[in-house]
């Protein structure tokens, strides 16, 4: 069974987790639900290394607000880890374990009600931020962009009640890949989501390649032990392409150029 998390004081983890809880069952300090539980922490989500010294589930999915300079309205969802210090939550240089069956599953149902969303931007993001310790499968699912769109409840219920759905549902098995290269918003990665037949673990964008190094490069393998793949924006690896293709050599892993 999943967790859900959401930090009391981010509007948007919050509206989505009080919707939820609605149809929940309230037992201490947790929602108990068929299909998944629901807790509300104190401090910030992105600093729930220790969920698991307290609670045992299959994996954490965190509900959450999402911020941008640019103010596109966006509603994303992505995995964590660090590649380099830990300025957001999380350890330096710890990558945590993706979730990616209930990634492709989500972001496709998000694009089958895009109608509903009509003034947002349905992508992806590039792994970034804590928490990045918890050895379950993590995933954060948000809405962006400004305080306008996290308190706004209706937005916050209906993006909700796409979540339900989800989890409620069977979630069907797909391979797996690791991705190298693009954008914060890596477009091909999301297509590939959308509409290919890979799911996606850690996504390492095009700007933090200059930290891929050997012992970064086996952490990751490790905290993707089930994938099958390599995808690769070939013309948004920048001057690292030589060193991802030698490294993933290494592997037994296909490679696949986008």
């Amino acid at each position: 069974m999943e967790l859900l998390v959401a930090y009391r004081d981010d509007p948007a983890g919050n509206n989505m987790a009080k919707f939820l809880s609605q149809k929940m069952r309230k037992d201490n300090e947790i929602f108990r639900g068929k299909n998944y539980d629901l807790l509300i922490i104190p401090s910030p989500a992105i600093s729930a290394d220790w969920l698991e010294e307290k609670y045992n589930y299959d994996g954490f999915i965190f509900l959450s607000k999402h911020a941008a300079e640019s103010g596109v309205l966006a509603l994303t969802c992505h995995s964590t880890g660090n590649f380099s210090e830990a300025k957001f939550g999380g350890n330096s240089k710890q990558i945590a374990i993706p979730h990616p069956d209930i990634q492709k599953k989500y972001l496709q149902t998000l694009w089958k009600n895009k109608s509903q969303f009509s003034d947002f931007q349905i992508t992806i993001e590039a792994t970034h931020h804590g928490p990045t310790a918890l050895n379950k499968p993590t995933i954060f699912v948000e809405i962006g962009t400004t305080e306008k769109q996290w308190i706004d409840v209706p937005l916050c219920s209906s993006v909700a009640t796409l979540i339900d759905e989800v989890l409620s549902d069977n979630i069907p098995s797909n391979p797996t890949a690791i991705c190298f290269g693009g954008t914060h918003y890596p477009e091909k990665f999301t297509n590939e989501l959308l509409n290919g037949k890979f799911a996606l673990g850690t996504v390492m964008p095009k700007h933090a390649l200059d930290l891929l190094d050997e012992h970064m490069f086996s952490h990751i393998l490790e905290r993707n032990h089930i994938a099958k793949a390599a995808l690769l924006d070939w013309t948004g690896l920048g001057p690292n392409k030589k060193k991802v293709i030698d490294l993933l050599e290494t592997t037994d892993l296909e490679v696949i150029k986008l």
